[in-house]
């Protein structure tokens, strides 16, 4: 009678005890590089707004994006992604590239997303107005055009404990 070799059913459990400890230890690094992902890309994005709002201001006679008309005047989110998407003149207001007497711009070619909310939408706040205690996720970004100061509009802390709303 000739025996044939196989593994035992000890053999195997081990195999998968092992296999188990090790998807233990590594999946969740993997979960923690996505988020440390988007956190790094959130940053880079509102990096890119707040050098477009510090230009746009010193092209403007250092008046902000998001104005309709002016320091004091009413505040549009439609209108600070026009200033951001189009070519502008020194007053603020918005063409087409290319369009003669509109030298500025355009300085971005999207309103970036905020990756952990999906949402490249502005809130507007007022030159009166102070900002939220904390983000309520529901726009990409907030934004006070009084002191050009731009924040993730998103909630969560990063690995270290920094609200992303502080970034």
């Amino acid at each position: 009678m000739r025996r044939t070799r196989g593994f035992t059913l000890v053999e195997i459990l081990i195999v998968v005890v092992l296999l188990g400890v090790l998807a233990a230890i590594v999946i969740p690094s993997f979960a923690n590089s996505a988020t440390a992902a988007k956190a790094g890309s959130m940053a880079t994005n509102l990096n890119m707004l707040r050098r477009f709002v510090l230009v746009y201001t010193s092209h403007h006679l250092e008046v902000a994006p998001g104005y309709t008309d002016g320091p004091g005047s009413a505040l549009d989110a439609d209108v600070f992604a026009d200033q951001a998407l189009l070519a502008s003149n020194a007053q603020g207001d918005t063409a087409a590239r290319g369009t003669a007497g509109y030298g500025y711009g355009p300085y971005l070619s999207k309103i970036p997303t905020n990756p952990f909310n999906q949402l490249a939408t502005i809130q507007m706040l007022g030159d009166g107005d102070d900002f939220p205690a904390e983000a309520d996720n529901s726009h990409g970004w907030v934004y006070k055009a009084a002191t050009g100061e731009i924040r993730p509009g998103n909630s969560g802390t990063d690995d270290a404990g920094t609200a992303y709303y502080d970034y």
